[in-house]
């Protein structure tokens, strides 16, 4: 069996930090939205998908796609937002099989009430400590491991 090639100091500062600040990002996000606009990361994610959408609506299996969630676990998510009037959900007429999920005029209320502040608590917390060449290396590193993780070839840029 090979030896593991262990991290040098140096990758191991980058790894150990690049995991504390996704944690403490994820959790400070997460807090600031539940507070200023009562929903959570994933209730965010499905109203703005939704919202990007055209006709504001996206089928079951596409949104569980984007959110790299499980149909099923998208479903029971759906459910409690259903009861909450910001979803709904419909027979897919072209199949009858896939349900389509579509944003309520209550979840586009939310989503414009609560995107203000969560795009201000992204900067805040993130894009304005930053260079913008420092903007354009994270974009360019994160879609270079998104692609690795995906199965698509993750070229450095030259």
């Amino acid at each position: 069996m090979d030896e593991p090639r262990w991290l040098d100091e140096r990758e191991d500062r980058a790894w150990r930090g690049y995991r504390r600040m996704r944690r403490l990002l994820d959790l400070t996000l997460a807090r600031e939205l539940m507070q200023d606009a009562g929903l959570s990361e994933p209730d965010y994610d499905v109203l703005s998908d939704l919202s990007e959408a055209p006709e504001q609506r996206l089928r079951l299996s596409e949104l569980a796609d984007r959110m790299l969630w499980s149909r099923s676990r998208l479903s029971h998510h759906l459910s409690r937002m259903q009861q909450r009037g910001l979803v709904t959900r419909e027979e897919c007429p072209s199949d009858g099989r896939g349900s389509i999920v579509a944003l309520t005029p209550a979840g586009r209320a939310a989503i414009a009430a609560a995107a203000p502040g969560h795009v201000a608590a992204v900067r805040r917390h993130l894009i304005d400590l930053l260079t913008p060449e420092e903007v354009t290396a994270l974009g360019a590193l994160t879609q270079r491991v998104v692609d690795r993780l995906a199965g698509r070839p993750a070229v450095p840029e030259a």
